[in-house]
């Protein structure tokens, strides 16, 4: 079938899940951030991730906010970060997240060819609301899917299932792409056409599913369809 629908992830993939940290840390006063932001943000990153996979299995769902800030709590307390007012910095930056540079025009490209394009997302949509609105994407996006419909975060297939759900379509008609290895595994083995933004050069997770595409960056999507 002919992708019809490129569906991407939000977080890590058209936003920059680092860009809170490194911009707290160019402020004035964060003279402690500076030093440790960068490992501050993969620390955050990765707890806020790791903490959507077991209430996952645990079934102890919570909306991603509430995942965001237990794994900021955690990251700030394991760099010897304390401060009420820094946290508080750090979530607002949050709700306001840079789209990477390719981002924008990505998308008008796609528009430009027919495709449907959307996110499907952890996030609550209260934050992706606010993520799509800072980064003056909304005019862009056909819709805005958030696991809240289904009380779950990936990768359980009830996520994936929502694709369909709002779209109608069937999986081969979809290009799904994301930037965590494991989200683009479990979508390849869900049956989408996959594309796995491996900015980082990771190798690729030993799971079932195998993407379909590794790229760099989002911008040679087009050329793919």
């Amino acid at each position: 079938m002919t992708i019809t629908h490129c569906i991407f992830d939000a977080y890590g993939t058209l936003f920059d899940v680092a860009a809170a940290a490194r911009d707290a840390a160019r402020e004035p006063g964060q003279d402690a951030l500076a030093g440790v932001w960068q490992a501050l943000a993969e620390d955050w990153r990765r707890k806020q991730l790791e903490y959507s996979w077991l209430r996952a299995i645990t079934g102890d769902h919570v909306g991603f906010w509430q995942v965001t800030q237990d794994a900021l709590d955690w990251a700030m307390a394991r760099h010897g970060l304390s401060e009420p007012a820094l946290r508080a910095r750090l979530l607002a930056l949050y709700w306001e997240l840079a789209a990477f540079p390719e981002v924008p025009e990505l998308l008008t490209r796609l528009k430009g060819m027919g495709k449907t394009c959307a996110i499907l997302s952890n996030g609550s949509p209260d934050m992706l609301e606010g993520a799509v609105a800072s980064a003056g994407l909304g005019d862009r996006l056909d819709a805005v899917i958030s696991v809240e419909e289904v009380h779950v975060f990936k990768p359980a297939r009830a996520v994936y299932d929502l694709v369909g759900t709002h779209f109608g379509t069937d999986p081969a008609e979809v290009l799904f792409v994301s930037s965590n290895g494991w989200d683009a595994a479990a979508a390849a083995a869900y049956g989408f056409a996959t594309a796995w933004v491996n900015r980082a050069g990771l190798p690729q997770d030993r799971l079932p599913g195998v993407p379909t595409h590794v790229l760099t960056d989002l911008s040679s999507i087009p050329e793919l369809l």
